[in-house]
């Protein structure tokens, strides 16, 4: 049964996830149409980050609602590895934009005759508000987080906060342009989102591949969990600690050695104790512990 303070949890899990896929969806909207009214390449490397932001709240919100699910016969394990396919999708589809992007803001650097920007303020106008709103959200976000410990709605958050360097630069393209009508500035920001949005794609696709391939959990939680298990009252020993990752999940295997004299209530109660330790130190795990005899003798 699920603690009674769940549903109030899961509630504002969601608001930061809906509210995320909102705000996303709107800034596309306004890139679009800012990108439409002066030609600016920032303002497209800005609206490339603004759509991957929109794939990785909708992917965000599907995991928030996944994470809901239970288990069931053909996934006894859940179906948190549906996160790491998105994520290795969103990674195609960013390094392409960001080739897309790249290529053009190049071919634009070294034409002899560069396009000239145009409605410079209109597209100023917009990226503040993009800012803005970008603002909110991190704000509602960071709140949601602190009161659910949420890593789902944490990470959507770093996202955000990471987008508005290229908003940012968007804006300074767009006043130099209409201030001293030095166009190249835009081109060359453009180049830098470009290269940003490679670097991320790269480090998304290389975490979801990690994990479609069962790498093994961070090594300071294995340690953290080997802590936990090697001070807990009544484990003798442990071995074979395994553990592998699958979206936000942490999949732990854990075998205790215990007195082989004490009755399986016992054993099951030290068990279930250490079962409860470790998920409430580390909540975005799933803990199997196997209980051996203690022998003295064993190797490792």
């Amino acid at each position: 049964m699920k603690p009674s303070n769940e549903a109030p949890r899961l509630q504002l899990t969601l608001s930061a996830g809906l509210a995320s896929v909102l705000v996303a969806g709107l800034l596309v909207g306004l890139k679009l149409w800012a990108m439409a009214e002066t030609g600016a390449l920032s303002i497209a490397a800005s609206l490339a980050d603004s759509a991957m932001d929109l794939m990785m709240s909708l992917g965000a919100a599907a995991a928030i609602i996944y994470a809901a699910r239970p288990a069931d016969e053909d996934h006894a394990f859940g179906h948190s590895s549906a996160e790491d396919l998105t994520a290795l999708a969103q990674a195609l589809f960013i390094l392409i934009s960001a080739g897309v992007i790249g290529w053009a803001a190049a071919a634009r650097r070294l034409s002899p005759a560069p396009r000239e920007l145009t409605d410079q303020g209109r597209g100023m106008l917009v990226m503040v508000l993009s800012i803005l709103l970008t603002l909110g959200l991190v704000w509602w976000q960071g709140r949601v987080a602190r009161a659910t410990g949420s890593k789902v709605v944490a990470a959507d958050r770093l996202h955000y906060l990471g987008d508005l360097l290229p908003s940012l630069g968007a804006i300074g393209a767009l006043w130099a342009s209409a201030a001293w009508g030095v166009g190249y500035v835009d081109s060359v920001v453009a180049l830098g989102a470009a290269g940003v949005l490679a670097f991320g794609a790269i480090r998304i696709g290389k975490a979801a591949w990690d994990a479609l391939m069962d790498r093994a959990a961070d090594p300071a939680i294995l340690k953290g969990i080997g802590d936990i298990a090697r001070d807990w009252p009544g484990v003798r020993g442990f071995h074979d600690l395994k553990t592998r990752t699958a979206g936000s999940r942490i999949f732990v295997n854990l075998h205790i050695e215990l007195d082989g004299e004490q009755s399986l209530r016992e054993a099951h109660d030290i068990g279930a104790g250490l079962r409860r330790a470790i998920l409430a130190a580390y909540p975005q795990t799933d803990v199997i512990i196997h209980k051996d005899v203690y022998d003295p003798d064993r190797e490792g």
